[in-house]
């Protein structure tokens, strides 16, 4: 029996990066995760509406999850967020950016209820 052949192929790994494209990305991401925070406390104080904010997602909130964000909203525990993202056939790991039309559509109307 002839021998296994054996890979050549390198491993893939993530390129390295510079100390300052570490230091910028870590800005960015610190930057992201405080515009959340404050987004979250002004969904959970009716300041800023859910609908507007799906249809027009500004660019820090597209990488957040649908369901964290339906968690800030006032009366949205774990149990309803839960119910309208599977009514809506969207999976809890989705993003806002990720969205189809359709589940934006959908979630958006059964927000409004």
């Amino acid at each position: 029996m002839p021998p296994a052949p054996t890979s050549t192929a390198k491993p893939v790994t993530t390129p390295e990066r510079s100390i300052k494209q570490r230091r910028d990305a870590l800005e960015v991401a610190n930057e992201v995760r405080s515009r959340r925070a404050t987004l979250k406390k002004e969904l959970k104080a009716g300041r800023v509406s859910i609908h507007s904010l799906l249809q027009d997602p500004p660019a820090y909130v597209l990488t957040a999850k649908v369901f964290d964000i339906l968690m800030a909203v006032p009366k949205y525990g774990r149990v309803k967020a839960n119910k309208v993202i599977v009514a809506c056939r969207i999976s809890p790991s989705k993003t806002i950016g990720g969205l189809s039309q359709r589940q934006r559509d959908e979630l958006i109307a059964s927000l409004r209820r």
